[in-house]
């Protein structure tokens, strides 16, 4: 019978890693029970026996770029002990309250975390690095272009779903000259916002999307859609498109999968985004079929490897002055989170998606700036 040693060393061979070896992609492996723990809780047990300080590598972007390259993960079953220790995480609910625990899992872990990681703008999601020389730039680059795409004029009063820190709404309202309600369950992201957007036409509010009503001349969801969930696609549009004002336009920021699976990665449910699970453009043109019509799509995913990237460095370059709350198994868990995602991102797997929306109204051409 083939060991879980001998089992993994071949699957990564394939993959052209060597455990051992010095090359970027390689693996060191410091304790032998990782093997055992790979093959029985997958994704789960690499990123654990990672915090674990179990193994080690080089570039660990690099080695998940390859994993997902030659379709490793494939060659591992979905095991009945995996199941059973990802399933608190993996069936958290999108209801109301559970949309609100999740959101603050993750978003109020604290703000001197995000502050360190993100930039000037505070913005957590992909940036747009078309001629940008930093992530500043390039975050300035990505809120322009979608305030450029939803055709943003003076006095437009524009729902963000999902504000964040408020870092779309601050902009918006200060070279745009719009009015921003801007609305997100987690409640540590709403006092930052509401600082940073004092004396703006803004107006912060903790809330659900199931929570707010009214008209807006302009919606937007940056980095919001990942977590409504399959089963609420089609209600989340449904309330989009009654607050969308006749002649409005809405786009829609998300991170996207190439295929529908119903297999969530179990790290990230249970370590990060408890709850979240990522749409496909097929979904999402299903959902709005017989409501709205889809004016462009523009996919940008190349980019979000670049930005993780960067919020590595940030994070990386800053952790020390953080340490004292963040001990050393969050740490490894926090690399262990940015650089898988950029490698998946590098390796195609997944996509980030910019997708504008109106009504079914006889209206010109839309053309999306680019």
């Amino acid at each position: 019978m083939i060991t879980a040693e001998a089992r993994v060393t071949e699957l990564l061979k394939q993959a052209g890693i060597n455990i051992g070896g010095s090359r970027p992609q390689d693996i060191i492996v410091h304790d032998k029970r990782f093997f055992n723990r790979v093959i029985r809780y997958r994704e789960l047990g690499l990123g654990e026996s990672y915090m674990d300080g179990w193994w080690d590598c080089k570039s660990i972007d690099q080695f998940v770029e390859r994993l997902l390259t030659f379709n490793i993960p494939a060659h591992v079953k979905v095991s009945p002990a995996l199941l059973l220790a990802a399933a608190p995480s993996l069936f958290k609910t999108q209801s109301i309250k559970g949309a609100r625990k999740n959101a603050e899992h993750h978003y109020n872990i604290g703000n001197d975390l995000y502050e360190r990681m993100l930039g000037e703008r505070m913005v957590y999601s992909c940036a747009y690095w078309k001629n940008a020389k930093d992530l500043d730039e390039a975050q300035e680059n990505k809120l322009n272009l979608i305030c450029q795409k939803l055709e943003l004029k003076k006095g437009m009063k524009v729902l963000d779903i999902g504000c964040g820190w408020g870092g779309f709404a601050k902009f918006a309202a200060t070279k745009y000259g719009v009015i921003v309600t801007g609305i997100t369950p987690a409640s540590e992201q709403v006092k930052m916002a509401k600082a940073i957007t004092k004396g703006l036409p803004v107006n912060i509010l903790q809330k659900d999307y199931r929570e707010i009503s009214g008209t807006f001349d302009r919606i937007t969801s940056i980095g919001m859609l990942e977590h409504v969930g399959p089963k609420n696609y089609k209600s989340f549009f449904e309330i989009c498109e009654r607050m969308l004002a006749k002649d409005g336009i809405m786009l829609h920021h998300t991170i996207s999968f190439n295929s529908p699976s119903k297999y969530v990665d179990p790290f990230i449910s249970k370590y990060i985004f408890p709850g979240g699970v990522l749409p496909t453009l097929t979904q999402i043109s299903t959902a709005v079929q017989d409501r709205l019509i889809i004016e462009d799509v523009q996919n940008i995913g190349p980019d979000y490897d670049k930005t993780l990237m960067a919020w590595y460095k940030n994070f990386t370059a800053h952790y020390d002055e953080i340490q004292e709350k963040y001990d050393n198994r969050f740490y490894r868990m926090w690399e262990f989170y940015l650089l898988i995602c950029a490698g998946a991102f590098r390796a195609r797997q997944l996509q980030l998606l910019q997708v504008v929306m109106r009504h079914k109204n006889p209206a010109e051409t839309y053309i999306a700036a680019r």
